[in-house]
């Protein structure tokens, strides 16, 4: 299999730059419309699809993000990892405005998004014991090492459901909890990715310390704006060193991400629903089949 990279742009990152032969393309999905159109190309010999998460021009909250369309889509266009790029605030004073941190847990706090592909006509549970794919989050740190981000590896990701931004009881409590970050967009995406077999590492861009550090203050859009600029072109420097890293030959995943529906299909084959069986046809064709 040859490899195909993914790239998911949070917040201030909405398009990359570099590609050879880029082209937007739409994609239609069972699941409806993804964010946007997706860049496809080659960067520096590596076939690449690029999805702005919430369009270009910053069309869709955290919550109306068509999660399911876009990791469907990029399956489509035969994407096998993803790394997905998120803005994000810091609980922890070590990780500061203008970091980088390799996740690689999360605690979902969203409630109002469909976070499975599967449901009535057709139940599967995958794990989400590690949701980030350990090889793939290696080769993210080491890219943003050379290009000389200041990453850290490993945090722990609370995803809420926004748009507000958090109390200071809400950001001390989670705090409290153990989490490392907070943001909007970090679930249910990990999971989707799962469920269609896809490796997945996040990389959270730190632009502000939420609302429990005393001397900063409540967060504050402006300021987060200009965090953000940065951010974006550190997050380009460390995409551009990724073919290198991933190489385009595909192997297996060691960690199982690509066969992670193996074991997870519950519903008897004469009972699953034909409707719901044949919009799974590209995230679960492989077992369903």
């Amino acid at each position: 299999m040859e490899t195909m990279l993914g790239v998911i742009g949070g917040s201030g990152l909405y398009a990359i730059d570099g590609l050879e032969d880029a082209t937007w393309q739409v994609v239609e999905t069972p699941w409806g419309r993804p964010s946007d159109q997706i860049l496809t190309g080659r960067l520096n010999g590596l076939r690449m699809a690029f999805l702005p998460r919430h369009g270009r021009g910053h069309v869709h909250s955290p919550t109306t993000v068509p999660y399911r369309a876009n990791i469907d889509a990029l399956k489509r266009l035969g994407v096998t990892d993803i790394v997905s790029a998120s803005a994000c605030g810091s609980f922890r004073e070590d990780m500061a405005p203008g970091d980088f941190v390799i996740l690689d847990q999360y605690i979902d706090r969203t409630f109002a998004r469909e976070k499975s592909f599967f449901g009535a006509g057709c139940v599967a549970h995958v794990s989400m014991a590690h949701p980030t794919c350990p090889r793939l989050s290696a080769a993210c740190l080491s890219a943003a090492i050379d290009a000389g981000i200041t990453v850290h590896d490993g945090g722990t990701y609370l995803a809420m459901e926004g748009p507000q931004f958090s109390t200071v009881a809400e950001s001390r409590m989670y705090r409290a909890w153990g989490a490392d970050l907070i943001g909007m967009t970090g679930m249910p995406e990990a999971k989707l990715a799962r469920e269609a077999e896809i490796c997945y590492a996040s990389v959270a861009m730190v632009t502000d310390y939420d609302s429990w550090h005393p001397d900063h203050g409540s967060v504050d859009v402006t300021q987060i704006i200009a965090i953000l600029t940065g951010n974006a072109q550190k997050a380009r420097s460390m995409v551009e060193r990724l073919p290198e890293l991933l190489g385009p030959d595909r192997a297996p995943c060691p960690h199982g991400c690509d066969r992670a529906l193996d074991h997870a299909l519950l519903t008897a084959p004469d009972q699953r629903d034909p409707d719901l069986i044949a919009r799974l046809e590209a995230v679960a064709g492989r077992v369903l089949r």
